[in-house]
């Protein structure tokens, strides 16, 4: 579980939603309480236990990576070429760390799982580069609200048909002390993702980190 920072700062005295360069100060400053330190269990929930039906081969992406646990457990787990996507270059630096570290522990030098800087909304992959699985945690969350169609619109570029969009809805509270700054209701994602999406999963996961525990929601939609 994430601990608060020496200094008692908080995500929301140096990060500006609306100024994306800010994360990097966080990561600089070791002010990242939504690094959990572990794969989410409710991710690996999604894929061992919901019924998704993923192909044998595919492409995983995680916008918002941070460290990248969960990028090394679609990697590894499903054998699918996982793509972890931040703006702030000290977490890309430790999400290469970690997947260097992991593959000298498991001898897995085709581990497919590789880190890209980019900004989200920005970023414009080509056809063959879509996707068969996105997983949003604490990245929805961390956007501007008048964003959030932007986002839907993005992940509905970035998914191929039929493929799923995995959402983490965390922190379901109405302040969170320790961010990111804004809290979710699974509500929140029908209008940016209706059109393109059907929902397919709602429910409480079995298990959640500790900071997670009573605040997440596991919410599957299926690109139409």
């Amino acid at each position: 579980m994430a601990t608060p920072h020496p200094s008692g700062l908080l995500p929301k005295d140096i990060v500006k939603p609306d100024d994306h360069t800010t994360w990097e100060l966080a990561w600089t400053q070791g002010i990242t309480p939504w690094d959990a330190g572990e794969v989410q269990p409710s991710l690996i929930e999604a894929i061992e236990k919901s019924g998704l039906e993923l192909p044998p081969n595919g492409r995983a992406l995680v916008p918002g990576c941070g460290t990248g646990y969960d990028i090394v457990y679609l990697a590894s787990k499903l054998g699918y070429e996982a793509i972890g996507a931040d703006i702030a270059a000290t977490a890309i630096k430790r999400a290469n760390e970690l997947i260097d570290n992991f593959k000298k522990k498991t001898n897995d030098a085709n581990l497919k799982a590789s880190i890209i800087q980019t900004d989200f909304f920005k970023w414009e992959p080509s056809e063959a580069e879509k996707f068969d699985l996105v997983y949003d945690h604490t990245f929805f969350c961390a956007i501007p609200p008048a964003l959030r169609n932007d986002w839907g619109k993005k992940m509905a570029q970035l998914l191929k048909p039929g493929g799923y969009l995995v959402t983490s809805v965390y922190p379901m509270l109405p302040y969170v002390e320790t961010g990111p700054p804004y809290y979710l209701r699974p509500e929140h994602y029908i209008e940016p993702l209706s059109e393109h999406f059907n929902w397919v999963l709602d429910k409480v996961p079995e298990k959640s980190s500790l900071s997670h525990e009573g605040k997440e929601r596991l919410v599957i939609w299926r690109r139409k």
